[in-house]
């Protein structure tokens, strides 16, 4: 059996618990009576995940939920086996609960042609649909859900206590997650879920990509800065509300201005 050693109180990050980085975060959230998974990975991690759950000395029987933060292969690629093994139910967004169920490879991400990725994606049935203000309950604990779109329509974050899991809305570098119009991306939306994390009194953030970090406005507020420019780029194309330039260029067919 191998020592606990949580990330904070009711809280093994598995990655943390390994000393490796194997897949994406997988946080599992306990008490003395369940426990519960937010995130699983790639298909091909879950073997690796569910021993270390075994060595860990939580048994299979307690396990209250597998939840999904959103639909991306690299987050629940491996939900379907995960849930076979387990028996536990799977929660998500009703946006992602579609592409879950339907084994969408192209809006999760699994196959992208133009760089060869080919990934497995098992659909798997969904249990439970939980939106904003929903709770989960693990033992004793209450988890808050919060839905965050940005990254995709489907992206939710959850709190316990002043902990936020706070998914692909933030990393601890200030990047955020994937914007792409194919994936369901809203720049409007991502700036309103960070300011929402902004204004909350949590205090630490358990991102689904890198280290936990303390919540720190003044990242908030530059990465916000970043994506309000982003509305206005082509870079960004249907994800951006407009592009300045073609206003002005068609001011200056009007003028006849020749380049300068």
């Amino acid at each position: 059996m191998l020592s606990r050693t949580p990330l904070f109180p009711h809280v093994i990050e598995l990655n943390h618990q390994a000393r490796r980085r194997f897949t994406c975060s997988v946080y599992l959230i306990y008490d003395d009576q369940q426990w519960t998974l937010i995130d699983i990975g790639y298909n091909d991690a879950v073997d690796d995940c569910i021993e270390l759950i075994r060595q860990l000395d939580f048994p299979f029987s307690k396990c209250c939920g597998l939840v999904a933060s959103h639909a991306d292969v690299d987050h629940i690629g491996g939900l379907a086996k995960a849930k076979q093994i387990l028996k536990a139910p799977v929660i998500a967004h009703p946006s992602a609960a579609k592409l879950l169920e339907a084994g969408d490879r192209l809006a999760t991400f699994a196959q992208i042609e133009a760089q060869g990725i080919d990934l497995e994606m098992p659909p798997v049935e969904i249990d439970r649909t939980v939106d904003d203000g929903d709770i989960l309950a693990v033992g004793d604990l209450k988890v808050e859900v919060w839905h965050t779109p940005g990254h995709t329509d489907g992206q939710l974050s959850f709190r316990l206590g002043n902990l936020l899991f706070s998914g692909d809305n933030l990393f601890r570098d200030g990047c955020v997650g994937v914007i792409d119009a194919h994936h369901g991306s809203s720049i409007p939306d991502f700036i309103k879920s960070l300011q929402r994390i902004k204004a909350s009194d949590v205090e630490w953030l358990l991102p689904s990509h890198g280290p936990a970090f303390r919540k720190d406005d003044a990242l908030i507020d530059r990465t916000i800065a970043r994506l309000e420019g982003y509305l206005h780029m082509a870079d960004f194309g249907t994800c951006a509300v407009d592009w300045p330039l073609m206003d002005q260029w068609e001011q200056e067919l009007v003028e006849g201005k020749t380049p300068q």
